[in-house]
């Protein structure tokens, strides 16, 4: 418009900013974590035999490739994902592989570091596979009554095959060992958000009100109670305790997350104590680990010898701040399950407080960038999916860090990536790929919106 030979022109309207894609970032990130790891493994045999390990070079390739090849199909199919999810699953993985490694030069005879990078390898090409296969998690919720249904299956397959070590959790053929639980829990996840996501509201406000607590009908709540009875049910006769205290964490979780009622967290916590005691009194196994877990030092006043959860405080008090070392370490002592359940301690005694207080910020890490990509999602299934399975990662970490450092009683799980354990770290790796799914729909929906 021209007033008087001055020309005035409306405001334009301020361009909307796209979110960056970041995935300079993220390979930036797993060159770090590659070269971590790669350090690792030459410094335990420098410690250890004085000269840089013959397989350095073959490890820190083989470690890359996987690496890069997990970062390519993000670039390609999930471009908004969040950049720490990748690099933190590889240095956790690349570290692992380090300390198991670390454990066979004192057990020549019994070597696993080789089948965990094998398996390792599966990991991260399932990893590819769901990445690029999966185009929307959505999808996963049209098939919530066949995951529950294999969840189902894998959990009661063990029930035939002999017990190890006081758990029947294993199904072993022709020299391979799975633990059928591991993929459960994940099945079970998307089920639970399934079926919680489309009944949210029923379950949030239909229903009769005791004291604080909106309880749902039993028509609602009722076929998801069954199916997690039926779970823990089938966990308590395999003696499989730790992985029930999962389930029953990752229910009430997501109960919570799907209702927003502070109420079941209370209820949850009874009824957690009240089966904690009924099982540590009643089962045999389980009332064994109570007693250690109560008095850890028995064994030594009873000239015995030391069990192996006091080995597991002795590594820890030896490291101290910063750790006597990689390879320089006396974990070993612990005995049969220094590479699976007890490979935390390891951790601690070698790299010390420092090293294990960087591992827990890298599981917490993990779990918070879950939890941020699941509030940013709309559609409810999304957000509980996310929910579920960060939390799967929390409540291992928080039980088998417990058992070991003696502030729970010890239950056999395998810590997430580090610990020895093909189905355990397979599964990690499937958590990962599919946080990985759900963070990239979370900030595309933004530019989606920005776009339009």
């Amino acid at each position: 418009m021209t007033n008087a030979g001055t020309t005035v022109t409306a405001d334009l309207p301020t361009p909307a900013v796209r979110l960056p894609r970041r995935r300079g970032i993220e390979l930036t990130l797993i060159v770090v974590a590659v070269l971590l790891s790669v350090y690792g493994y030459c410094a335990v045999g420098l410690a250890k035999n004085g000269t840089v390990p013959p397989g350095a070079a073959g490890y820190g390739a083989g470690l890359g490739v996987l690496a890069l090849l997990a970062h390519v199909a993000v670039r390609l199919r999930a471009p908004y994902a969040d950049p720490l999810l990748l690099p933190i699953g590889v240095l956790l993985n690349g570290l692992g592989l380090v300390l198991i490694y670390r454990l066979d030069l004192e057990t020549p005879g019994d070597r696993a570091a080789p089948t965990q990078l094998v398996w390792s390898t599966l990991g991260v090409t399932l990893f590819i596979v769901v990445v690029l296969a999966l185009r929307d998690h959505r999808v996963l919720q049209r098939y919530a009554y066949v995951s529950v249904a294999a969840a189902l299956a894998l959990l009661t397959l063990p029930v035939f095959f002999p017990a190890v070590n006081g758990a029947r959790i294993w199904i072993r053929i022709a020299g391979f060992s799975i633990q059928p639980g591991e993929f459960a829990k994940v099945l079970l996840a998307i089920f639970f958000a399934a079926y919680l996501a489309a009944n949210r509201n029923a379950l949030a406000y239909a229903g009769r009100r005791v004291w604080r607590l909106q309880l749902p009908t039993g028509r609602v709540l009722g076929p998801i109670v069954a199916i997690w009875l039926l779970s823990v049910g089938v966990l308590v006769l395999e003696r499989d305790l730790g992985t029930s205290l999962l389930f029953f964490g990752l229910f009430v979780t997501l109960l919570y997350v799907a209702t927003g009622r502070t109420g079941w967290i209370a209820v949850g916590l009874l009824l957690a104590t009240l089966g904690a005691v009924a099982v540590g009194r009643l089962e045999p196994h389980v009332h064994s680990r109570v007693l250690d877990w109560l008095h850890p030092f028995a064994s030594i006043d009873a000239g015995q010898g030391p069990n192996q959860l006091a080995q597991s405080l002795f590594a820890f008090a030896a490291g101290g701040i910063l750790g006597t070392g990689l390879g320089l370490g006396h974990s070993i002592l612990i005995g049969f399950a220094a590479k699976s359940d007890f490979i935390l301690a390891t951790a601690g005694e070698e790299l010390g407080l420092a090293g294990l207080s960087a591992i827990f910020i890298l599981y917490g890490l993990l779990v918070e960038r879950g939890y941020r990509a699941g509030l940013a999602l709309r559609d409810p299934f999304g957000r509980l999916l996310a929910v579920g399975l960060a939390s799967i990662v929390a409540l291992q970490v928080f039980v088998i860090a417990g058992g070991v450092t003696g502030l729970i009683p010890l239950t056999g799980m395998a810590m997430p990536f580090l610990a020895q354990g093909g189905s355990s770290v397979v599964t990690n790796w499937a958590i990962v790929a599919l946080l990985i799914r759900v963070s990239d729909s979370a900030r595309r929906q933004y530019d989606i919106e920005v776009a339009a």
